[in-house]
C-alpha cells in the first residue's frame, strides 16, 4: 500500500505522539492545533510502563527519563491522618520501574521537538469535515483546508470531529472536582522528590508526585462538587478553599498546602464508551474517543497506546480504511475497561461507607490490577492482526 497522507487534528499529547509514531513508520503527517502556540496549561501527568515502552520505541525514552521524575519504591497510600495503608505499585510484573512524573508542558515540548518543523500547524481551529471516495477534507476557521487520506481526531473531550462519527451525547459527571497545581520543591526541601503519595479520606483524597526532574511537586486535591463547576483544565481555583477542604489532615498535607499560591479547579467528567470510533477515513483517538477520570492516571497513557496501535496497524494494512476499523476493534475493549476501572478506583478512594478496613484491603489488592495494566504491550497484538 502506498503510504496514505495523514492529518491529525489536535496538538496535545495524543496527537503529537501519534505523529511521531506515524513518521517512524514512514507516513506523511500534518498536525493541526487550534491554539496559537503549542503548550499545556496546568501541571503534572504520569507516564506509566504501558506507554513508556512506546515512547522508547519512537526514540523519546531518554528525554522522558531526563526531564521527568522517576517514581520510586517509597511511594505510599495513607489514610487522611497519615496512617500508612500500602505501598504503591511502581513496576510491572517483571520489576521494570518506568513510572515518571512529567510536567505537561515538558512532555508536549519533547513530543513536538522530535517532529520536523513543517509538521505542526498552529492557529488552525477545526470548523468542518467532508469525505468521499477521493479522500477527506478538514476545514479550519482561518479559511485553510487540509486534504488527507486519513484524518485522526485527537481534539480532546470537546472534539469538533466526533459528531461526524457518533451522535451527540452528554458527559457523565462524577460528583467530584479537582484542585491541581505545582509547588517548587525548594519551598518544601524535606519533601521526597521520587515518591507518589496519596492520602484518602471520606469523600475526598489528596495526591502528590514530583515533576520536572524532581524540582517541582505536583498536587491534586479531589473534593465533592456539583455540576456548576466548569468542565475545564484551566479554570482558576481558590487556594484558601483548597486549604479548608483538607484542614486537619496529615501535617504533611497541610505543609504543602500552605505553599500553594495558585491553583486550577475543574469538575471531573468522563464519557460512556462510544458505539463507534471510525467512519470511512475519519477515526477518533485519545479523549475524543474515550475521555476518562484521572483515578488510574491513564488518560495520556491510553492516548499513547492509541497512537502506537494506529501507526503499527496502518503500516501493515492493505487499505487505510481497513486499518482504521482494525485499530478501533483492538482499542475499544481495552479503553472501556480502563474507563470503568478509573470510575471504580475513584469510588474506592473516596469511600463513604465507613468500612475503612475493607477499603484499605482493596487498596492493597489493587497492586495486582496495576501490574496487569502496566504489563500490557499493545504492539504485540497490533502486529498479530492480519488485514
Amino acid at each position: 500500500m502506498t503510504k496514505p497522507k495523514v492529518a491529525i487534528v489536535g496538538g496535545g499529547i495524543g496527537g503529537l505522539f501519534t505523529a511521531n509514531a506515524l513518521i517512524a513508520e514512514g507516513f506523511p503527517v500534518s498536525v493541526y492545533e487550534q491554539a496559537p502556540a503549542l503548550g499545556e496549561v496546568g501541571a503534572g501527568v504520569l507516564i506509566t510502563p504501558n506507554s513508556a515502552r512506546h515512547l522508547q520505541r519512537v526514540g523519546l525514552g531518554e528525554l522522558v527519563e531526563k526531564r521527568g521524575a522517576r517514581i520510586g519504591s517509597g511511594s505510599r497510600y495513607f489514610r487522611h491522618d497519615g496512617t500508612p495503608i500500602a505501598p504503591v505499585q511502581v513496576t510491572d510484573s517483571a520489576g521494570w520501574n518506568a513510572i515518571f512524573g512529567m510536567h505537561r508542558a515538558d512532555l508536549i515540548d519533547i513530543l513536538a521537538s522530535a517532529l520536523p518543523k513543517e509538521v505542526v500547524h498552529t492557529g488552525h481551529r477545526c470548523s468542518g469535515f467532508q469525505q468521499d471516495g477521493t479522500g477527506a477534507r478538514v476545514r479550519f476557521a482561518n479559511g485553510a483546508v487540509a486534504e488527507a487520506d486519513v484524518v485522526v481526531a485527537a481534539d480532546g473531550m470537546h472534539s469538533e470531529l466526533r459528531k461526524y462519527i457518533a451522535a451527540p451525547f452528554r458527559p457523565v459527571f462524577s460528583g467530584s472536582a479537582a484542585y491541581r497545581g505545582i509547588v517548587p520543591r525548594e519551598e518544601i526541601p524535606d519533601w521526597p522528590n521520587d515518591c507518589w503519595q496519596m492520602w484518602l479520606g471520606e469523600g475526598k483524597h489528596f495526591l502528590t508526585f514530583p515533576v520536572r526532574a524532581g524540582t517541582l511537586i505536583n498536587f491534586v486535591g479531589f473534593t465533592p462538587a456539583d455540576k456548576e463547576i466548569k468542565e475545564s483544565w484551566s479554570a482558576s481555583g481558590d487556594p484558601n478553599l483548597l486549604r479548608q477542604e483538607f484542614a486537619g489532615w496529615d501535617p504533611r498535607v497541610e505543609t504543602i498546602l500552605r505553599r500553594v499560591h495558585a491553583t486550577f479547579h475543574w469538575a471531573l467528567y468522563d464519557r460512556d464508551p462510544l458505539p463507534s470510533w471510525t467512519k470511512g477515513s475519519l477515526t477518533l483517538l485519545g479523549d475524543a474517543a474515550h475521555a476518562m477520570l484521572p483515578h488510574l492516571g491513564q488518560g495520556a497513557n491510553q492516548s499513547i497506546e492509541d497512537g502506537i496501535t494506529l501507526a503499527t496497524i496502518l503500516a501493515r494494512a492493505d487499505t487505510a480504511q481497513a486499518a482504521l476499523l482494525a485499530y478501533e476493534r483492538l482499542r475499544r475493549e481495552r479503553v472501556a475497561q480502563v474507563q470503568s476501572g478509573a470510575r471504580k478506583n475513584g469510588l474506592r478512594y473516596d469511600t463513604l461507607s465507613g468500612d475503612i478496613a475493607a477499603r484499605d484491603s482493596e487498596i492493597v489488592a489493587h497492586a495486582e490490577f496495576r501490574k496487569q495494566l502496566y504489563d500490557y504491550d499493545v504492539v504485540k497484538e497490533a502486529k498479530a492482526i492480519a488485514i
